[in-house]
């Protein structure tokens, strides 16, 4: 029988993403498929989707055995009360590559003090002599799939990595903390903070006026992950007063960031266009096609998202 697999995603998406599911489809043994972005709802087996698209009604695909999510960020859906079927995050091996680059980049940018480099260039010759990683603790909240990843990259190069999640961890290499009183050790305890936290309700604003002020004087704040994360007027205050050195952002409440909103003129913020990585076509849809021969074959899904999961 033929296997009838939806994508549901940004009209934009289709073009990117049609050609490489194809090519991974029929690497995985998948030939006798169709690949559409409209069929009807009761003939969907599988559903690749992304949680910006139009649908938000899963009641009507009856015969779909599984959602595959292109987002590694599963908060925009794991609350839709329609979704009963399984749901499987996208690990993305060029998405953990990116992130690991960037956060890597930006946290020696500020270790290294390349900014003041940059700026002064004016024939003053003045040596500065930044500190070894070892002596720059660096705190990384959030450890999944990317938090780890970054955090395992961070130590690699020296620094000594604390990591916080909401539930207990343990990853070889990195101090990991967990729960309200491992969050203020490990602010308390960091130069660099990296966020990486997926956006939940008990995740929204964690870096608030509190949170903020217990970060060592000059902390610098590298957000990656979900804008909501920080208070925005919390940490314009905290920049303001001279606590925080500086913070580097990729994600804002609202995207694209206004032209007029104040992150932009900021001296001790570094405004990214959420850049900091990206799900591949191509690496993305070879997840999607082995999932999908997985669940053909009867074997678990990769990935599957348990909905009572801290982070």
């Amino acid at each position: 029988m033929t296997l009838n697999i939806l994508f549901a995603a940004t009209e934009a998406r289709w073009p990117q993403y049609e050609a490489p599911l194809h090519r991974a489809l029929e690497a995985e043994g998948i030939t006798d498929y169709r690949l559409a972005t409209e069929m009807p709802a009761e003939e969907v087996d599988y559903i690749v989707y992304a949680p910006n698209s139009d649908l938000q009604d899963f009641t009507p695909y009856t015969r779909t055995k599984a959602v595959l999510n292109l987002w590694a960020g599963v908060e925009g859906i794991v609350g839709n009360r329609t979704l009963t079927q399984p749901l499987c995050r996208m690990v993305d091996s060029g998405l953990k590559e990116g992130m690991v680059e960037w956060v890597t980049g930006q946290v020696l940018r500020h270790h290294l003090g390349i900014d003041e480099v940059l700026a002064r260039q004016s024939g003053e010759w003045r040596p500065s002599v930044p500190p070894l990683a070892r002596n720059r603790p660096v705190g990384v909240l959030g450890l999944g799939e990317l938090g780890a990843a970054c955090a395992g990259a961070l130590a690699a190069l020296n620094f000594p990595v604390a990591g916080w999640s909401r539930t207990e961890k343990h990853i070889p290499g990195i101090t990991c903390h967990h729960g309200a009183e491992g969050l203020k050790t490990v602010l308390a305890g960091s130069q660099i903070v990296v966020l990486l936290l997926p956006l939940t309700g008990a995740t929204e604003n964690i870096l608030d006026a509190d949170a903020l002020s217990r970060l060592p004087e000059g902390a610098v704040i590298v957000n990656p992950g979900r804008g909501a994360l920080i208070e925005d007027e919390a940490l314009l205050a905290g920049l303001d007063a001279g606590h925080l050195g500086h913070a580097t952002l990729d994600v804002f409440r609202q995207e694209p960031l206004p032209a007029d909103h104040p992150f932009w003129r900021h001296p001790k913020i570094t405004v990214s266009p959420h850049v900091a990585s990206e799900t591949r076509p191509e690496t993305a849809a070879e997840v999607v096609a082995r999932n999908i021969r997985r669940g053909e074959a009867g074997d678990p899904f990769l990935h599957l998202v348990d909905r009572g999961a801290g982070y």
